[in-house]
């Protein structure tokens, strides 16, 4: 459990540093370009980078803690059995997409590797600034294949969808609730 909690726990200090570096960057570039009218050459590129960074490595932890959002209306009202197949078809579909992105991504990496060209604006490889195609696709495949295991042993139901409307209900009762004691008050 420890070491579950240390793996959570890094995955969220690297997704936080990727979003803090992202705004840091970007409000330094904006303050540069309109504050001095001056640029951050190579604020743009690194930003793309980090954007992407954070995308790929942020997507495996949505999978982990339910942040996607799906429609699985259709799904939840077939009978257990089936429901159980549908979703580890899904989960399979998911792991095949991701292992051909890798595959894809894999070989794209080595070729940019092998010609060794670098960034446009920041003196660094580019296969290096690519590698998180690799870590992104890898990490959602292992993120699916937990899921799935999670599934054939009962421990899940499925993938766990962010509920924007339940949510939306939880904020609006609130409100109210706050509404009414402001008005007895």
């Amino acid at each position: 459990m420890a070491v579950r909690n240390l793996v959570t726990q890094i995955e969220e200090a690297i997704l936080s540093l990727l979003l803090v570096s992202v705004t840091l960057l970007v409000f330094a570039e904006v303050v540069a370009r309109f504050g001095f009218n001056a640029g951050i050459h190579w604020a743009q590129e690194a930003t793309l980078l980090l954007a992407g960074w954070f995308v790929l490595f942020g997507a495996s932890y949505g999978v982990k803690v339910g942040a996607h959002i799906g429609v699985d209306v259709f799904v939840r009202m077939l009978p257990n059995k089936l429901h159980r197949a549908v979703t580890l078809l899904a989960i399979a579909l998911c792991v095949v997409y991701c292992i051909l992105f890798l595959i894809g991504s894999w070989e794209y990496v080595m070729k940019m590797k092998m010609i060794g060209i670098e960034l446009e604006d920041i003196p660094v490889p580019k296969w290096t600034a690519s590698t998180i195609l690799i870590i992104g696709f890898v990490l959602l495949i292992i993120r699916f294949l937990q899921l799935g295991w999670k599934v054939f042993r009962g421990e899940a139901d499925g993938f766990a969808f962010a509920d924007e409307a339940e949510e939306s209900m939880h904020l609006a009762n609130e409100l109210k609730e706050a509404e009414q004691k402001e008005n007895r008050s």
